[in-house]
């Protein structure tokens, strides 16, 4: 009998992404997808000519949390791919716009929820992307 291999230790393609842990940060991202996509949504039909960049960035803040919040919610590999993705460009999004509207405050008029790093939302759009990646990476499937 050839010699097999040694059993390796795996984890499922849906490696508890949404448990525990997990659910909180599905909890707080649907919450952020919630609120920045109304606010977003009041914000372009109530007074978009007043500023429109930063009305449209909080649209843009609300899909990229919709799109971070289904895919902890699917879990298995296509999950775990668009909330990498949704949580790499949220990081992106809320370096950029919070230093943009930091150096540039004429350029955003109004608040979005990434403008001084999340600063009207407790920071919190700051620390999220962090908390959410590293959950991404620490569930990622074993072989």
């Amino acid at each position: 009998m050839p010699d097999s291999p040694a059993p390796t230790r795996t984890r499922p393609a849906d490696a508890a992404l949404n448990t525990g842990l997990g659910r909180l940060l599905l909890f707080v991202y649907g919450v952020f997808a919630l609120s920045a996509s109304a606010r977003a949504l009041v914000q372009i039909a109530t007074h978009f000519s007043e500023a429109r960049l930063a009305y449209l960035l909080s649209a843009v803040a609300g899909l990229v949390y919709i799109s971070a919040t289904v895919g902890l919610a699917v879990g298995g590999e296509r999950g775990r791919l668009i909330a990498l993705v949704s949580c790499s460009i949220e990081l992106l999004g809320v370096l950029i716009v919070g230093t943009l509207s930091v150096a540039d405050a004429v350029a955003f008029p109004d608040d979005t929820v990434w403008s001084h790093y999340g600063s009207g939302y407790g920071y919190v759009p700051l620390v999220l992307p962090f908390i959410g990646l590293w959950w991404i990476w620490r569930h990622r499937p074993q072989s």
